[in-house]
């Protein structure tokens, strides 16, 4: 009898061993085609299953900081005192942009040109003719329909959003008094709002004569076209990750390791004027030791062998002083007596 129970223990033991490791992670709906591609594989590598919600940056931060999910991510760094007060560390996986998005048959990706300005009185309804004076002076060779601009924005709270109201602040003064930037705004009534990236893209391929915002990843993969805008150099440029690494190289990111300054609006002829990081937030005292070490194995995987991910999911990779400050706030988790946490692949 003694025996049997033996062999029962041992069995159990072994079924433990051997069984997945489950994690759950919810937040940005811009970088989950990143999450997904690395989760996927890394389950061919160790045995586990990852799950992402894209449920959009606000409410990936909120169930962090619930401690209901494995890990929140944004696409806005947290400030530190939030972090100390909240007691999370965060960390950049990698690097995007948000893009203007229009559908006006007859006219193909990159035909449009627009300025900072113009962008920010169309979300702000103060221009909604696609023939209004200001944009035929940026396009005077372009045929502009005599049609209404109908805006699609989103509903939800979205680091996409927050980062596109950031660029707006910074380009027009009557944005920044009347909107400022957040995760949502209050948008004009007959604007149509939209949950997730995925409901913006559809609702532009969908519906004539609309203009939104939108990660880049989502242009690529739904063949959305896009608009010129013009840079901090005055340069009309497309959204690329050339233009997103230029944007990087003009910040602290890359020369410091620091990665809590926003990266819209930077200098130089190539940049991306709407850049922006996408960021991991974890609770910094785990809760649940074997779901935190699950988590950091899975995220020093994806820094050591995922980068060859990043660029098929048209995101670009972090600088190696940034990937050095990373493994920096990964070593910071603890358990809850304050001992660091040990783990290795």
């Amino acid at each position: 009898m003694k025996y049997s129970h033996y062999l029962l223990s041992v069995v159990l033991l072994l079924t433990q061993s051997v069984q997945a490791v489950e994690l759950h992670g919810a937040g940005s709906s811009a970088a989950a085609p990143l999450y997904k591609i690395w989760a996927e594989a890394y389950a061919k590598n160790v045995d586990s299953n990852i799950t992402y919600e894209p449920s959009g940056s606000s409410s990936g931060i909120k169930k962090i900081k619930e401690n209901s999910i494995d890990f929140g991510a944004s696409d806005v760094a947290l400030p530190q005192a939030d972090l100390k007060k909240s007691k999370l560390i965060q960390f950049p996986s990698a690097i995007s942009g948000v893009a203007v998005v229009i559908n006006l048959p007859g006219l193909k990706s990159g035909d449009v040109k627009l300025n900072g300005e113009i962008i920010a009185k169309i979300f702000s309804g103060q221009i909604d003719q696609w023939n209004d004076p200001a944009i035929v002076a940026l396009n005077p060779n372009t045929r502009l329909p005599s049609k209404t601009i109908l805006p699609q924005v989103r509903q939800d709270g979205s680091g996409t959003t927050y980062n596109f109201t950031d660029y707006l602040c910074k380009v027009s003064k009557a944005w920044q008094s009347g909107f400022g930037k957040n995760f949502t705004i209050t948008w004009d009534s007959k604007f149509t709002q939209v949950k997730g990236s995925s409901g913006i893209s559809a609702a532009v391929r969908k519906n004539p004569y609309t203009i939104s915002y939108i990660d880049y990843n989502y242009v690529l993969q739904d063949k959305l076209d896009v608009v010129q805008i013009q840079n901090h150099d005055g340069r009309f440029v497309m959204p690329s990750p050339e233009g997103f690494s230029a944007a990087l190289a003009a910040s602290n990111w890359k020369a410091q390791g620091t990665f809590e300054e926003m990266l819209t609006d930077k200098p130089g002829l190539k940049t991306w004027p709407i850049t922006m990081g996408t960021f991991i937030i974890l609770q910094q005292a785990a809760k649940n030791i074997e779901k935190s070490t699950a988590t950091l194995k899975f995220f020093t995987w994806a820094f050591m062998n995922g980068d060859r991910f990043v660029n098929t999911v048209d995101f670009v990779r972090l600088p190696d002083p940034v990937q050095a400050r990373v493994f920096k706030e990964m070593t910071t988790v603890t358990d809850t007596t304050g001992n660091p946490l040990k783990w290795s692949l």
